[in-house]
């Protein structure tokens, strides 16, 4: 599914137009990602938990060349599913 069905699903669903549904779905994704870029998490009962996780800076290699690369330490956004979407899923 891409945003496009996305949107079209939320629409259906709520009975909204799908402007209406297209304006919810990116302030939706819109506030988890100021919330993570901002450094905290996002909880959502029974879906699941969105949050930031800090990887350290590490020596890699070019796989073509065989040399040594630096990575830089960075953030990285992780989402763990609830309870309830394992659930749903199985």
């Amino acid at each position: 599914m891409n945003k496009n069905e996305l949107v079209s699903a939320v629409a259906e669903k709520a009975g909204l137009s799908k402007t209406d549904a297209s304006s919810a779905v990116d302030a939706i994704f819109d506030a988890i990602q100021v919330e993570l870029k901002n450094g905290g998490d996002v909880r959502l009962v029974g879906f699941g938990n969105f949050s930031v996780s800090r990887r350290e800076a590490s020596k890699g290699r070019n796989p073509s060349t065989g040399a040594e690369v630096d990575i830089p330490a960075r953030n990285v956004p992780k989402f763990s599913a609830g309870k309830g979407l394992k659930d749903a899923v199985n």
